[in-house]
């Protein structure tokens, strides 16, 4: 099919900001009379990739009708200025909205787009009240900074991050010119150093980590200032809040709960349009394999044409989209569910044991709470840790089976009786545990899967936690949202284990600090969850009535 307009560029075009420092854009310009609306993205990796590993290519939007605008941020690909993670992205942004509206042809409407970081510069251009910002579509990003990237659960995102961390001091020290330092940092993060003595601050990050935001992630592991003058939230908390926005998220993606997190205030402080999308996507790529399962031709996705579909109606008059304000894919169903609202559901399902539940796979989810309090225990060996396998922080991610895993005896399991008919869940899952251990300090990752007639078990979403033993009554666990609609013959599984290695580093035990910890520290924890009795374990699900 023939695109709307033949496209010219990329042309490369320089802005001055108000302190003097240049920022160089790629500027895609459909070939045709009259003003076009701009799209503009932000981003740190290079200008040229412009987020293509989820998106159609730049010229694809400009092909329908809008000067689309791909800059590189202060101290980033050929930008001038010291690169300073979010720090300069609330006037950066607003200045760049400024002159991308003033650019010759401009209707003076400036629509964003992009995914990951370059959703977080979206947030704070939001925050500098650029009055030509007229729609923001922010995907699969941070919007705490600390508690929906960095940290979940008071537990260092540590593959994950030391990563990234990796992968953006190499782009720092190539753009220095220090070839011994992007080499080292390139390797690193082709065969990444998780075991050294001081696991969250392996060799090479302090020979040169300096070139990154690595050593402070590690450095704060509570919300301090460092995170504040960061973060979307803060930015945005005394801002005004209202131009629409499409909100795009995955259930298997790692920034699910900053993409929810700034929805729902969004939706809470302003009465214009905010639509979300949730996809069945891990963070790269969007397609319809996730993980180790097909998700049919429905999981394929069609964000670039929703986003032209959102451009065209904010920015050019056109009827706004037909689809539910709240569209969720159904993990299990693998169709789209619409809905008015987001579902607003809890319902308890208790743990129940013999003490048995990590050896022989007895212990159950039930209705009713157990009368008898019985205690299961797990013990973890930092030498054989309990591994990641799917989910939205491990490779491979997505859904996977993990009926081998489960077999484990260092992971707990409880099992629900087969369905007699479908089980609908959609939103938020929680679990609470009457939980103590031996050490002073220990984690917990809690796994919540479908498992088939056939004994396959697909994870559907987890959550995990690192405490401090000293504590009275329940520990809760905040797990993702999810949507599955279970069918009959189907059961639901808990997965409980001291470890999710090396999404997670191996608690030492010790309650050291990150950059305390020492992998020779390392204690056998014993862990004891109890079943049953008064204030006995359970998982809170989002049932919707039958």
């Amino acid at each position: 099919m023939r695109l709307p307009y033949e496209v010219d560029g990329p042309v490369t075009q320089s802005m001055i900001t108000s302190d003097g420092v240049r920022l160089d854009a790629d500027i895609y310009r459909p070939r045709g009379t009259g003003d076009f609306p701009v799209l503009l993205m932000r981003q740190p990796y290079g200008r040229k990739i412009a987020a293509t590993v989820v998106y159609a290519h730049p010229s694809w939007y400009a092909a329908h009708g809008y000067i689309v605008v791909i800059q590189d941020v202060r101290g980033r690909g050929t930008s001038d200025g010291e690169y300073r993670l979010f720090v300069d992205d609330v006037r950066d942004g607003g200045e760049t909205v400024a002159w991308a509206a003033g650019l010759p042809g401009s209707t003076g409407k400036v629509g964003m787009y992009g995914f990951s970081y370059q959703g977080v510069t979206q947030l704070l251009a939001l925050a500098s009240g650029a009055p030509a910002l007229a729609t923001i579509c922010p995907a699969m990003c941070g919007y705490d900074i600390h508690g929906d990237w960095a940290y979940e659960g008071g537990a260092f995102c540590f593959s994950g991050g030391l990563g990234w961390g990796l992968q953006m001091a190499a782009e720092q020290a190539r753009i220095a010119g220090d070839e011994k330092a992007y080499i080292a940092l390139l390797s690193a993060s082709r065969n990444p150093p998780l075991n050294e003595a001081r696991p969250y601050m392996p060799q090479v990050v302090e020979e040169f980590g300096s070139y990154a935001h690595y050593p402070d992630w590690v450095a704060h592991p509570t919300r301090d200032e460092y995170w504040q003058k960061r973060a979307p939230r803060d930015a945005l908390a005394d801002k005004p809040i209202n131009i629409p926005m499409l909100h795009i998220g995955g259930w298997y993606d790692g920034f699910l709960m900053g993409t929810l997190g700034f929805w729902k205030d969004a939706a809470r402080r302003t009465t214009a349009l905010q639509k979300l999308v949730i996809g069945p996507w891990t963070h790269i790529p969007w397609g319809r394999v996730i993980g180790g399962v097909d998700m049919g031709a429905s999981a394929v996705s069609t964000i670039d044409e929703r986003q032209i579909e959102w451009f065209d109606h904010v920015l050019k008059g056109a009827a706004a989209p037909s689809t539910p304000d709240v569209e969720l894919f159904d993990l299990v169903a693998r169709e789209w569910c619409g809905f008015d609202a987001w579902p607003e559901t809890a319902a308890p399902r208790f743990l129940a044991s013999k003490g048995l539940s990590t050896t022989t796979a007895s212990g159950t989810l039930t209705e009713e709470p157990a009368s008898d309090a019985v205690p299961d225990r797990i013990v973890h060996d930092p030498w054989r840790p309990a591994p990641s396998l799917g989910g939205h922080n491990a490779y491979p991610g997505g859904m996977q089976n993990r009926a081998a895993l489960d077999d484990r005896t260092d992971i707990a399991t409880y099992t629900s009786a087969p369905l007699d008919a479908p089980l609908a869940l959609a939103g938020e899952v929680s679990v609470s545990l009457a939980i103590s251990a031996d050490q002073p300090s220990y984690d917990v990752s809690a796994i919540l899967s479908r498992v088939t007639p056939g004994g396959q078990v697909f994870n559907l979403t987890q959550g995990h936690a690192r405490v401090g033993s000293v504590q009275d009554g329940l520990v809760n666990i905040t797990m993702r949202a999810t949507c599955a609609t279970l069918q009959p013959g189907d059961a639901l599984r808990l997965s409980l284990a001291a470890a999710n290695y090396p999404a997670f580093a191996v608690n030492p035990g010790t309650g050291d600090a990150p950059l305390d910890t020492r992998l020779i520290d390392c204690r056998v924890t014993t862990l004891t969850v109890v079943s049953g009795g008064e204030g006995g374990s359970f998982v809170s699900l989002p049932i919707l009535p039958g």
